[in-house]
């Protein structure tokens, strides 16, 4: 009998693989079904499906909150790094470009299968999202196994998940895409993954030697080097691994944690203290990411989607605005200058995690420096409205003064946040979770998650970075009906949102 059992507890992990995979995969194409025919972004969808699955897994008893029972869901929600490291190298390539004045052919080595598998996905694309599971699946498992993480019962699997997710992605070629060189493209695709597995081990060691003397996050030295890797091969023409992730990564990565999110919305509510670090998330989602498109609108002089939807997903570091752009779902301007912006304000996140890392060791935000960087980011916000009213719709002015926006709103939104809520009294842990939820704040979120304020914020975080996204169907509807207007947002609907904001988050500062 105890044979068998042992030989059940082994088989069980290629279940959870399985129901990981028919969980995920279904949500992200279920989400481009709903919105197939519109120009509204799936992201949406996913927020509303995530959080839902997640609560009903619990509600039903299938599960318990935070899904222990789901340990693979679990290992793909935690692989923010992964995709994020992709978005910085081809960040670091248009920097590259914008700088040196560098034009480069069209990347003509792919041309998708524009066969609709799915409605709303075609073959490519459907290929895309699976191989996306496996990447992130294969290079997590392989990097915990390498580096030596340990995550109790699921640990001794890390050679067995590494190997399904590596095999399965190199395999996973749409063979009705048109590529000029298959040999080539997989070759590609396995220095692609060999690469991403490097920089998240140099990045890990790099900030566990640097940890005595600050606790900078990983995620600061991936895009550091991933950024300076993008730079140097500015020429490189993707393989299938990078395009796989640019497209799918970041909405199977949040699929994921909105389902790990929703799970937990039951014992989130019922800890003293939360309603106002869930109130600031969800008003200052509205504030900071309205209130930001309408400083474009009204001082900057600008409107149109190519500004407004690159620019605020750089100033909030905003996962889903991100994922959004770098999908193509907000036109192909937006997607090819999303990867600046949201590398440009984390160049600048070594004064972020500085301060933020000496503050959770404090147990205090260090005011002094805190409201320096927010008197700094509002100067380099009016500075980018300078250059943006005088930009007359050439690209090279408009994307400057976009990446000077990003990281004045940035440095703006964050430590005015942060100053707001250490002024009301709200403890740093809670403030940090705070202000994840109000960006979308990839960085911060992974940072959270990898428990630089603590074990308690690092699993409540997935939660209340997903309510937030409540705010979504907002969000995407106005840059929904921008993209139906020829890419023009009407100003009236985000003046009002903006003022909801504001008036929401000053109900949360008189609640903490």
């Amino acid at each position: 009998m105890e044979d068998i059992l042992i030989q059940l507890a082994k088989l069980q992990i290629l279940n959870q693989f399985w129901l990981s995979l028919f969980l995920l995969i279904p949500m992200v194409l279920i989400s481009r079904t709903v919105v197939a025919g519109t120009r509204y972004s799936p992201i949406l969808i996913i927020v509303i499906f995530g959080l839902a699955m997640g609560y009903v897994l619990v509600a039903s008893g299938v599960s318990t909150p935070g899904l222990p029972e789901f340990q693979i869901i679990d290992l793909i929600s935690r692989t923010t790094i992964i995709a994020l490291t992709v978005s910085f190298f081809v960040g670091g390539q248009e920097l590259r470009k914008i700088f040196g004045g560098i034009e480069l052919e069209p990347d003509s080595m792919v041309v998708p299968s524009q066969e609709e598998t799915v409605l709303g996905t075609n073959r490519t694309q459907l290929v895309f999202i699976i191989r996306a599971f496996f990447l992130l699946l294969g290079i997590e498992a392989a990097y915990r196994l390498i580096v030596g993480i340990n995550a109790g019962d699921l640990s001794r699997y890390y050679p067995l998940l590494a190997y399904i997710g590596l095999v399965g992605s190199v395999i996973l070629i749409d063979y009705k895409a048109t590529i000029k060189d298959k040999r080539l493209y997989i070759r590609k695709g396995l220095l692609e993954i060999l690469t991403i597995g490097i920089v998240l081990i140099i990045s890990f060691y790099i900030a566990a030697w640097i940890r005595p003397i600050i606790a900078l996050p990983q995620i600061f030295f991936a895009m550091l080097i991933s950024a300076g890797l993008g730079a140097v091969l500015y020429k490189w023409c993707f393989g299938p691994t990078v395009r796989a992730l640019l497209f799918a990564g970041i909405p199977v990565v949040l699929a994921g944690n909105f389902m790990i999110g929703g799970s937990r919305i039951a014992d989130a509510f019922a800890i003293t203290g939360m309603n106002a670090v869930l109130a600031y998330g969800f008003f200052g989602q509205l504030l900071w990411m309205f209130g930001g498109i309408a400083v474009l609108m009204l001082l900057a002089n600008t409107s149109h989607a190519r500004n407004l939807a690159p620019g605020m997903a750089g100033a909030l570091s905003h996962s889903g605005l991100t994922g959004a752009c770098t999908a193509g779902d907000l036109g192909k301007i937006a997607a090819n200058r999303a990867p600046i912006m949201i590398n440009v304000p984390f160049a600048a996140h070594i004064f972020v995690f500085s301060v933020l890392a000496l503050s959770a060791g404090k147990g205090e935000l260090m005011l002094a420096p805190a409201a320096a960087i927010f008197v700094a980011g509002v100067i380099i916000t009016a500075l980018s409205v300078k250059t943006l009213r005088t930009a007359d719709g050439k690209d090279s002015k408009e994307v400057k003064g976009l990446m000077q926006f990003s990281l004045g709103w940035q440095l703006t939104a964050m430590f005015g946040g942060f100053v707001l809520l250490s002024v009301f009294g709200m403890p740093i842990g809670y403030a940090g979770m705070a202000k994840s939820s109000a960006l979308s704040h990839f960085g911060l979120f992974a940072a959270t998650q990898g428990g630089m304020f603590g074990t308690e914020e690092a699993s409540l975080i997935p939660f209340i970075f997903a309510m937030p996204f409540l705010v979504h169907p907002f969000v995407f509807f106005m840059f929904g009906k921008a993209m139906e207007k020829d890419g023009y947002m009407p100003k009236l609907p985000v003046f009002i949102l903006a003022g909801i904001g504001l008036l929401g988050v000053i109900y949360a500062l008189l609640s903490i």
